[in-house]
């Protein structure tokens, strides 16, 4: 059962915070085993920008929708992110034991509990996008399939197996689009089916929620390099020493500040139409590009 949700002018810290109340209280009310239900917990409410719940709730307003409808959906994509999370800290995928400034979740449970409540994540996700009130069927479906190329895209980074003919260029942008822009694409467009948007918005939040996702990796990779550990509260440099591609390492600092730049102006044409509805979408899109963390 949802929490009753007024969307009326509410501000982005109010919607945040009805955002943490709808995570803990979706597990709280699970059965789960009581070590699991820790662990999810752990996993789940230990902080973070909470990025795409916000963008899937703020592209339902945007497409003249009720958040309420895209709360559970909204719900779901932060547990499919969390359940990422948990599994890339593993020794066997990136081996880090620092996530939001405090030990990943294998390192606080072992692993084994830390692979199940990363399991327990996914699958709560798949009943909260189902459970939608409007458009369930196609939000578990965007939900389900962007999880998939989340995977591929985690294969490639972390295993290759790009197409012979990519460049360094195209294979870095490959997995970007898959790894880490599929579930904000995802995000945006589970929004605009919680609020049955004809076909003319949804590929509008579609074509902005790609090119946030792609944004938000370039400034990522920036940071990875310019920042400390301490600042950004996870392993900084890991990627490098890991002989990972990033923007900066194939095109420059400079020219992925730029690039960003170019990402943010794309945004902003693509919101035009939309009008004072995605004004929301626009500020998230600044503060995504100006983040130092």
């Amino acid at each position: 059962m949802m929490l009753e949700l007024k969307t009326h002018h509410l501000t982005d810290d109010e919607l945040l915070a009805h955002v943490e109340r709808e995570l803990a209280h979706t597990i709280a009310n699970r059965p789960l085993a009581d070590k699991l239900k820790e662990a999810a917990k752990y996993a789940l409410l230990g902080g973070g920008k909470r990025v795409r719940p916000m963008l899937c709730l703020h592209c339902c307003a945007a497409a003249r929708g009720d958040m309420q409808h895209a709360m559970p959906a909204a719900v779901a994509i932060e547990m499919i992110h969390a359940f990422s999370l948990v599994h890339d800290d593993l020794p066997a995928l990136d081996n880090d034991d620092l996530r939001r400034g405090r030990a990943t979740t294998h390192v606080a449970f072992g692993e084994a509990l830390a692979i199940l409540a990363g399991d327990a994540l996914l699958s709560i996700a798949m009943e909260q996008a189902l459970s939608c009130t409007i458009g369930a069927a196609h939000i578990a479906q965007e939900l389900a399939g962007a999880t998939t190329e989340m995977i591929s895209g985690q294969v490639l980074d972390t295993l290759g197996g790009f197409p012979k003919d990519f460049n360094p260029a195209q294979q870095l942008e490959l997995i970007h689009r898959q790894k880490t822009g599929a579930l904000i694409r995802a995000a945006c467009r589970m929004g605009a089916f919680a609020a049955a948007a004809n076909a003319d918005t949804l590929d509008r939040l579609t074509r902005w929620g790609e090119t946030m996702g792609l944004m938000f990796q370039v400034v990522d990779d920036i940071l990875d390099q310019t920042q400390s550990s301490e600042h950004l509260g996870k392993s900084a440099g890991k990627d490098e020493a890991q002989g990972k591609m990033t923007y900066p390492k194939i095109h420059g600092v400079a020219w992925s500040r730029d690039h960003v730049k170019e990402l943010l102006e794309q945004s902003e044409q693509l919101l035009k139409p939309l009008g004072v509805l995605a004004q929301p979408l626009r500020v998230m899109a600044q503060a995504l590009a100006t983040r130092t963390k």
